[in-house]
């Protein structure tokens, strides 16, 4: 029943799914380091870095993540020439540009997050830590970030699983990922229904272990108020 596993060899199953993970530990850290980045904007004393920050997540949270997937491969390099430094490799350039395009839509739901962190760190704290002369960059790194990664672990979870989901996106630019072996499969084989239900269950083999660690953390460092 299983025969058609063996006709594909690249991207072989396991292949695939491997391109999955990695394409959400490397969006997972790029979108974890520019969203912490807007939050910091969005709360920032600086006028201009305020409204970029509020502008970024807006616009961005409300356009389809096809479409910005699709503009970086159709926009970045075909138009601009943006060969992420793979000019000679197709496959690499469009995984890193698949990367590029997750980390800019991710990164607005984790400054979000964030940001929701940072709405519970008591405003005494920060005005302490103001008068006893520290800059904004000192509070917002020592004082009030630490503790709002601690609150926001259960959200940030979340947006990990959906990021680890909305990867099969990439396969929009042939990037050879688990959803791109799949449509393959379902063109190529009869048997929709247990090539779904296979690729179903390895999403949820990736997924659910996530969530029950992330949650657990959540709660054994959660700030105790």
């Amino acid at each position: 029943m299983f025969d058609f596993l063996s006709n594909y060899d690249d991207p072989s199953l396991l292949g695939a799914f491997w391109v999955t993970v990695q394409l959400t530990v490397f969006s997972a850290i790029g979108s974890l380091v520019w969203g912490t980045l807007l939050a910091a904007m969005r709360v920032s004393p600086v006028p201009l870095m305020r409204g970029f920050g509020t502008a970024y997540v807006n616009i961005v949270r409300n356009i389809p993540l096809t479409v910005i997937i699709v503009f970086t491969s159709l926009g970045l390099a075909d138009i601009f020439g943006v060969t992420m430094g793979a000019r000679d490799d197709f496959d690499l350039m469009y995984f890193r540009l698949a990367v590029l395009g997750l980390v800019a839509y991710t990164a607005a739901f984790v400054c979000e997050a964030i940001r929701s962190g940072i709405n519970t760190v008591p405003v005494g704290q920060a005005e302490a830590a103001r008068a006893l002369g520290l800059s904004f960059s000192q509070v917002l790194g020592l004082v009030v970030l630490p503790q709002a990664f601690r609150s926001v672990i259960g959200p940030l979870a979340n947006v990990l699983i959906a990021l680890t989901k909305n990867t099969t996106v990439a396969a929009t630019i042939g990037v050879a990922e688990a959803a791109f072996l799949m449509k393959g499969m379902i063109e190529n084989e009869a048997q929709t229904l247990l090539i779904g239900a296979i690729f179903a269950f390895g999403f949820v083999v990736l997924t659910l272990p996530t969530g029950l660690i992330l949650n657990w953390l959540s709660k054994r460092l959660a700030v105790k108020r």
